[in-house]
């Protein structure tokens, strides 16, 4: 290996620093746009629990064992068998694993790696983190709004997207939406292309394409590559017309290094090694058929060259453990001896240096987050037109069923019951349709983790933003269709203020549910899991007040359970606002109203009290107050799990910023 200037920076323009609070244009000079990483001793353990005889055991576990490197400008190839910790690798030098764990060191021109490390790098994810129902062309422009300072005006972020459209070959597509794999991850490319970052770290940026998009995608990163970008990268099985554009090839498997140098000099060092590859073998295949002790497609140079089978047999019966075997040569080679030299050279740097980077925020302002974020999410829903309709649709349907099979309801003392039944499913519908929300966060769960962490926003606009673009029309519309229906086709109470009292109680209702439907999702995985565990609760809750409403009471050991029910506070609410003040016997004095004929119940009092409602005006408001403490938990709960997602179920070593 040969060495090269470790120090090479480029002044960035003037008028991209004012947009980074706290930062002066000195501060910004320093920052690298050329960039030589260089990792030193790199272990990383994982604590695994087994199950031994019902007592469990926690055991350490080296994924990564002493590996050394260095990655220069150019293409950076990270190869090796399934398992064998490529991605583990490149994860780990985008520091994006648990630092619980890791040990060695890493520096970005010979310093210590900038807290501001993610400002002037990208990671691309092997699943492409990109909104499909958003074109090309949006996609690229959120993330130009997002990751490029606000004092670039939009001509010259389109301008800007225009030219990445151009080079990674989208410009037929690029007013169309986001569908075939080669689209997706271009579009994934360009998106964290958009900020020109020193450092590109890609897994598996080939995964899932056909040849020609495979090589479209390479050919632009070694373009990239060319004007000084460091781009690494894990690959599993390239073909040769991908593999000869690598500039820098490392290979891992099992955690050890097997070999890390220039990829064009790899099948030297391997011959060198005693493994010559076949005449028309593809170089990529040879060198995981050596890792993984395959050696039909090697020619050994201590046979003859036209050896026949039992000749490869028996080689491979005389070999050490391969793994083991290319771990010892590798670490008694000149590529290893020389690669330690230039770790040393660094090293001396580093102590001569000081600590040129600053933390600089990347972001933009909050306002400006919480904008597109709304922006993005109604482009989302426009998208699916059919789910609106169809909501809306059924919503009506449900609404004609209801009121038509309740009719129209007489002001008289045996309609009071009907009445109250007609609250309780209205407290139901709100109930069961809000258990969709709890799919809201985890549906872009993997987007989220990747836009945060690649610092396009923080976690309060993303959480605010979609609350305000998808939750509330999603709950409003509804519920608002499905009560006016109601009201006036069965003929509730006919005040204004009633009506409108209504409206806002099964608002409140709505969203609180929601919310209570938000905080059992936000922290899952899967969303079957909070769909379960949110439907028992309403199931338990609402039978609980099917009880109270049918028999006045439930069970008093159990009658604590209500002030835990969202259903509770709504159904009494309904009640309250609905029946407080009506007479259903104008005939009889209201005075007279316990001793109304035939036990039926002749004013709206009776029955809240037969509820145990208090009539007061605070027994109509505190109801409100009770699901606003609710939703303000609930939501609480959720942006707290949004806050800590990474740690809880990532282990990303990146700390999730407000």
């Amino acid at each position: 290996m040969h060495s090269s200037n470790y120090q090479v920076s480029i002044s960035l323009p003037e008028e991209d620093t004012s947009d980074l609070p706290g930062t002066t244009l000195s501060d910004m000079k320093t920052v690298p746009k050329e960039a030589v990483l260089s990792f030193h001793n790199i272990t990383y353990r994982v604590k695994e629990k087994n199950d031994f005889c019902l007592g469990k055991k926690t055991a350490e576990k080296e994924m990564l064992s002493n590996i050394n490197g260095i990655m220069k400008p150019g293409l950076n190839a990270i190869m090796g068998p399934l398992g064998g910790g490529k991605s583990l690798l490149l994860d780990v030098l985008a520091a994006r694993k648990d630092l619980h764990g890791l040990s060695g060191d890493d520096f970005l021109n010979g310093a210590p790696r900038p807290a501001n490390f993610k400002c002037i790098s990208s990671y691309v994810e092997q699943d492409d983190a990109v909104m499909g129902s958003l074109t090309v062309r949006e996609n690229l422009q959120f993330s130009a709004a997002l990751r490029l300072p606000t004092t670039m005006t939009n001509d010259e972020k389109n301008e800007l997207i225009n030219v990445i459209i151009k080079e990674l070959g989208l410009d037929k597509v690029a007013n169309s939406k986001v569908r075939a794999s080669g689209e997706r991850k271009r579009t994934s490319i360009g998106m964290e292309m958009i900020t020109d970052p020193s450092i590109l770290f890609l897994d598996e940026p080939t995964t899932g394409l056909d040849s020609s998009t495979a090589n479209a995608v390479l050919w632009f990163l070694k373009r990239k590559a060319k004007r000084g970008c460091t781009i690494i990268f894990s690959i599993h099985q390239p073909q040769y017309s991908i593999f000869r554009l690598f500039d820098s090839l490392t290979l891992v498997a099992s955690g050890k290094l097997m070999f890390h140098g220039p990829a064009q000099e790899a099948l030297g060092y391997f011959e060198s090694a005693g493994y010559q590859c076949g005449t028309h073998n593809n170089p990529a295949d040879f060198f995981l058929d050596v890792i993984n002790g395959d050696f039909s497609g090697v020619a050994s140079n201590r046979e003859e060259e036209d050896f026949e089978a039992n000749a490869t047999e028996e080689l491979a019966k005389t070999q050490k453990p391969g793994i083991e075997q290319l771990a010892e040569s590798y670490a008694n080679s000149t590529f290893y001896r020389e690669t330690n030299t230039e770790l040393d050279k660094l090293s001396r740097v580093q102590e001569e240096k000081s600590l040129a980077f600053k933390e600089i925020t990347c972001v933009t302002s909050f306002c400006h987050q919480l904008r597109w974020i709304i922006w993005r999410s109604l482009k989302n829903l426009k998208a699916f037109p059919r789910v609106t309709l169809l909501q809306t649709l059924m919503t009506v349907i449900l609404g004609l069923i209801v009121g038509g099979t309740f009719n129209l309801l007489k002001n008289e003392c045996t309609e009071v019951q009907n009445r109250a039944s007609l609250l309780f499913l209205l407290t139901v519908f709100q109930c069961i349709t809000s258990v969709s929300s709890g799919e809201l966060f985890v549906l872009e769960q993997k987007l989220f983790i990747h836009e945060h962490i690649g610092a396009y926003y923080s976690v309060l606009p993303y959480f605010l933003g979609k609350l305000v673009s998808e939750l509330i029309p999603r709950r409003l519309l509804p519920s608002i269709i499905i009560t006016s229906m109601l009201y006036f086709m069965v003929g509730l109470n006919p005040s204004v203020m009633a009506f409108v009292i209504t409206i806002f109680i099964v608002l409140m209702l709505g969203f609180s549910a929601s919310s209570l439907s938000l905080s059992f999702g936000a922290g899952e995985n899967a969303v079957s899991i909070s769909t379960l565990l949110v439907t028992t609760y309403f199931v338990f809750m609402l039978y609980f007040l099917g009880l109270s409403l049918f028999f006045g009471t439930i069970v008093p050991g159990l009658s604590w359970l209500q002030y835990f029910s969202v259903p509770y506070y709504g159904f009494t609410a309904l009640q309250h606002n609905e029946l407080l003040g009506q007479n259903f016997w104008p005939d009889i004095n209201t005075t007279q109203s316990s001793h109304c004929p035939n036990y039926v119940i002749c004013t709206g009092e009776e029955f809240l009290r037969m509820q145990n409602i208090d009539l007061s005006p605070w027994g109509l408001w505190k109801n409100h107050v009770a699901m606003a403490s609710m939703m303000i938990i609930f939501l609480t709960i959720t942006f707290l799990q949004l806050l800590y997602f990474n740690k809880n179920n990532l282990g990303l070593g990146v700390r999730l910023k407000l």
